[in-house]
């Protein structure tokens, strides 16, 4: 019979809180899931009892393992307060504000973003993956587009990553790059239905959790838009810089501006704009077409005072490539959209970026 959800819930009545009680009955446990043996929730704590919660956690992660039919469980924790009082504003002289840490062994951090969707970024940003790795650098890359991961099947990695201690994660590896992806931890036609406390637990695991080991730069493959993955990359990590990919089109552009204000305010230096699907050369007759326009990415990223990195064409062949799961700078080295990756990369470089 299959695992259901009120059979989750019963194993976790017997969850005990250090302060008395059970963890359902507290109303802790939320966004429970339960999906072919696949247990996923959250527990919504005080921040003050983090500490004190992690045994808690622990303990109800491995009551459900321990469940017939629970194959994979994964619980995050989240917290919130309430303030009973008005907040004290007085300036406190040792206060500090937790600001933007350092992700130890990973040198660099670079967002790949864009505006919108459906403009490229995800293949931008495995060819650039392999592009760098291709030039010596130790390169990882962190799929955080959740509600599209994309990265596994560019990659041609699949497989379930393994948790050696229950604590940390092992990434990856193909091509010479270390990756990771929330594709990798669900079934490829499942849907991701996560609100924002999700969302930000599960990218902060993504970056502290995973033995990234030694990087020279860590590639983070955004969602398209504003939204709480890239505020969370921008207040938790040292970003170096961000690129912005976008297509020629005037619809595509006014998107990517709202990106590039996002990363102004979230002070995330804007490395360059890549324009992708920049041209179309027909195979047959060789005639070249610009089929979303021309040079409006170029005009944009002069008024802002940053380099157009690159204008990569529009191809069957970079499609085809990350279709087979294996970008076109690894499947087709010689190729003149490879090229463009690969100037991409050593510009990166010898910027001091990657």
């Amino acid at each position: 019979m299959a695992l259901q959800r009120d059979d989750v819930l019963a194993v976790l009545k017997g969850i005990a809180l250090p302060q008395g009680g059970d963890i359902v009955s507290a109303g802790m446990v939320r966004a429970l899931n339960v999906d072919a043996g696949t247990v996923r929730f959250v527990l919504e704590i005080d921040p003050a009892q983090a500490e004190a919660m992690k045994a808690v956690q622990a303990e109800a992660e491995a009551a459900v393992k321990a469940l017939e039919g629970a194959d994979t469980v994964s619980v995050l924790m989240t917290g919130h307060t309430t303030p009973s009082a008005p907040p004290d504003l007085k300036p406190k002289g040792a206060a500090k504000p937790q600001g933007p840490q350092k992700i130890p062994g990973i040198d660099r951090i670079v967002a790949i973003a864009s505006g919108k969707g459906g403009v490229g970024k995800s293949t931008v940003a495995s060819n650039l993956a392999v592009a760098l790795a291709a030039e010596g650098r130790r390169v990882g890359l962190l799929d955080a587009d959740v509600y599209g991961p994309s990265q596994p099947r560019m990659l041609g990695v699949s497989g379930r990553p393994a948790s050696p201690d229950g604590k940390t994660i092992l990434p990856m590896r193909n091509h010479g790059v270390t990756m990771m992806s929330l594709g990798l931890m669900m079934r490829e036609e499942e849907a991701v239905v996560w609100r924002g406390p999700m969302l930000m637990g599960a990218l902060q695991q993504m970056l502290t959790q995973v033995q990234w080991g030694a990087l020279d730069v860590l590639l983070v493959d955004l969602p398209p838009g504003t939204g709480d993955v890239q505020m969370t990359l921008a207040q938790k990590a040292e970003v170096t810089g961000a690129i912005v990919v976008s297509t020629p089109q005037d619809i595509a552009l006014l998107d990517a501006r709202k990106g590039i204000d996002m990363f102004q305010k979230l002070n995330v230096p804007l490395l360059g704009m890549i324009e992708n699907m920049s041209t179309h050369v027909c195979s047959q007759c060789g005639h070249e077409e610009h089929v979303f326009g021309h040079g409006g990415v170029q005009a944009e990223a002069e008024k802002l005072g940053v380099p157009l990195l690159a204008e990569v064409p529009l191809a069957i062949e970079i499609r085809k490539a990350a279709d087979g799961g294996a970008p076109i700078v690894v499947s087709n080295p010689q190729a003149p959209q490879s090229g463009a990756f690969r100037q991409i990369a050593r510009t990166l470089i010898d910027g001091g970026n990657a």
